[in-house]
């Protein structure tokens, strides 16, 4: 259990030195803007809200989600009007994602709101996670109550991103008002040796005692460092037994870093009375858990002037924690503001702090945080991340598996059909495992597969996975169940996949590959592995397939198919030469017979007239024949 407090040096010169540096200090912390961006979620346009004309930007970065007006208890702060809302359709994991932000330390924080829809479930019950760390789990009832409807944390960023996600619990529609993400100082809330990076605190209860009134820092006038913290309003613990005071004073030693309380947070607070003289309160925690708490004081009454007046014991859950509180002497002066902060480890469900007088009637105080300190989770290696959005995008992965956030973390709520695996060698989760049989997958199967180095078991049967197996998948050295089964699979299988020394279990049967099981696959089997590559027609080389011709490399196959594309082509190209020098002497031969028909009519004439006169000279022996018919006969 670790005790602190903030103490004010008593010396008047010491103390004006102390208060120059923490001016100094203020002023130089206040000179660079911390980086706030506030969500309003479901909105279309930015939004302004009082009393502090807040900026709140439209809705951005998330992965899903519909619009909705929203019904928003009258005791909700801010007054937003809208809501983004998640069903399980769209996936049981959803979340925002801001980007380019400053590394450093950060207040984020989500108000809830109902759907202003009948026919939605009322009050969703879900979870939610920051940087892959559960903060919260919502509660039956929290939509009536002011402590439950929002939920706050702090938390260390440190690449330059941040995720808020929200996790449906099967139990309504997860429905988000707002989010705000606010750098607070480095060095905010240090609560002990394991305050860092490592730690997430998230607020289970933040008070404000006197005023009865819900109020942010900025409702406080509080510096923008402080995160602008919400403080619910207590104006009494107990009925009848406490009575609320308050001071127009000015309180000395606020607005100091690391955490820049607000002035006004300490001119209130809760006294006990005569009739109680223990100021007492009671609230239900989670079990087992550690929990800093950080108790604020400023002695405001009037009627204590000095030292002694006033003295208490602080318990929690009936152990003393500090003694003898002596504000005024502790704080160095009245109307000076006094912080103490204690660890506890409490193991039953109920925290009790009370405030014990031991010297003087009545005890006081202004203001409490109770935070659970909360472990944060190690983060799923960025690579595996990568590969599987990948595979997600590549497979059309439908909108029901989510697969947003992490896939490892929260481990309530790992994502679907993924199997993770600590890696403590590396400090990150690794994915060991796929399972998305029968889910109605389609597309190609990404090269960047191999990039799950860890894998042991791929399950992708009954999908309608198409195009080539990649051949990356053989550089997966663990891998020891592979099944492509009932697929659309084409193409040859890969000589890699021989490579796997660990695969026990091969199933390829019932897609469409063909051309030869490479050898060091064929033989496997002999050595009490199981392999199945039935029912692919264009298989052949193993047992139970038909046998292959001489196997030829995959250059050979494409220097065959190669030299006949070219065989055909010249063929065809001969053929056409062919084709055209043949229509060119048939048409030559054509003109040149229509240019000579006059000419040859005309010496066939000629010709026939001259066989005719060289007939009659050619026929001496029709003379001899009859002589009197060949000469002339001459009369007197």
């Amino acid at each position: 259990m670790k005790e602190s407090s903030s103490r004010m040096v008593r010396s008047p010169v010491l103390q004006l030195l102390l208060l120059a540096a923490t001016a100094l200090w203020v002023m130089a912390a206040q000179s660079k803007e911390p980086f706030a961006i506030r969500i309003s979620c479901g909105s279309r346009d930015d939004v302004h809200t009082p009393p502090t004309n807040a900026l709140w930007y439209r809705d951005f970065g998330y992965t899903g989600g519909r619009f909705a007006n929203a019904t928003r208890p009258s005791y909700i702060t801010p007054p937003l009007k809208t809501l983004r809302y998640f069903p399980l359709s769209d996936g049981p994991e959803n979340c925002y994602y801001i980007n380019n932000i400053p590394i450093g330390h950060y207040q984020v924080r989500t108000f809830f709101a109902l759907v202003a829809d009948p026919n939605l479930d009322s009050e969703p019950i879900f979870d939610v996670s920051v940087e892959g760390t559960q903060i919260i789990s919502l509660k039956s009832g929290w939509s009536s109550s002011e402590e439950q409807c929002f939920a706050d944390a702090l938390i260390f960023v440190q690449d330059t991103s941040a995720s808020i996600c929200f996790h449906s619990t099967g139990h309504g529609d997860p429905s988000i008002l707002s989010i705000e993400l606010l750098q607070v100082d480095d060095n905010a809330y240090n609560f002990g040796p394991s305050w860092g990076k490592g730690t997430i605190l998230r607020t289970v209860r933040r008070w404000t005692c006197g005023t009865g009134k819900p109020a942010f820092d900025e409702d406080l006038n509080g510096t923008q460092w402080g995160g602008d913290r919400f403080w619910l309003g207590a104006k009494a613990f107990s009925s009848g037994s406490d009575q609320a005071i308050s001071t127009e004073n000015i309180i000395a030693e606020t607005s100091m870093a690391p955490n820049f309380y607000a002035e006004a947070l300490y001119q209130s607070a809760i006294v006990s009375t005569d009739t109680q003289p223990d100021l007492s309160f009671q609230m239900d925690v989670d079990p087992n858990k550690n929990y800093s708490i950080w108790l604020h004081f400023a002695e405001i009454d009037a009627s204590i002037t000095g030292e002694q007046e006033r003295v208490f014991d602080i318990l929690i859950n009936g152990n003393i924690v500090f003694k003898n509180v002596d504000i005024v002497r502790m704080a160095g002066e009245r109307y000076t503001a006094l912080v103490l902060n204690t660890t506890v480890a409490v193991s039953g469900k109920t925290l009790t702090i009370t405030l014990q007088p031991t010297q003087g009637m009545h005890a006081i105080i202004s203001a409490f945080e109770i935070f659970e300190i909360i472990s944060a989770e190690m983060t799923t290696s960025s690579d595996e991340v990568s590969a599987l959005q990948t595979l997600k995008s590549s497979l059309g992965l439908p909108l029901r598996f989510g697969w947003n956030g992490d896939p490892c973390v929260p481990q309530q709520h790992p994502w679907s059909g993924v199997d993770c695996q600590f890696d403590k060698t590396k400090g990150k989760w690794v994915i060991d495992g796929l399972g998305l049989d029968n889910q109605g997958l389609k597309g190609l199967l990404p090269s960047d597969i191999s990039k799950l180095q860890h894998l042991q078991n791929i399950n992708l049967s009954g999908n309608s996975i198409g195009g080539t197996i990649p051949s990356s998948l053989g550089t997966i050295a663990g891998l020891e169940i592979l099944d492509l089964s009932f697929n659309q699979l084409n193409g040859s299988i890969p000589d890699s996949l021989g490579q796997l020394k660990s695969l026990q279990i091969l199933n390829l049967n019932e897609n469409f590959l063909s051309g030869s099981v490479p050898a060091n696959l064929g033989g496997r089997p002999l050595h009490r592995a199981s392999f199945n590559f039935t029912g692919n027609a264009g298989l052949c080389g193993i047992p139970g397939l038909p046998s292959c011709g001489p196997h030829l490399s995959i250059a050979a196959k494409i220097g065959i198919a190669f030299g006949s594309l070219i065989g055909l082509l010249l063929m065809v190209v001969f053929a056409a030469c062919w084709w055209k020098r043949r229509q060119n002497i048939l048409r030559a031969q054509k003109i040149a017979a229509a240019r000579e028909a006059p000419y040859a009519k005309a010496k066939a004439r000629t010709h026939f007239a001259r066989d005719i006169q060289m007939g009659k000279h050619h026929r001496p022996h029709e003379h001899s024949r009859n002589p009197a018919e060949a000469a002339p006969v001459l009369l007197s």
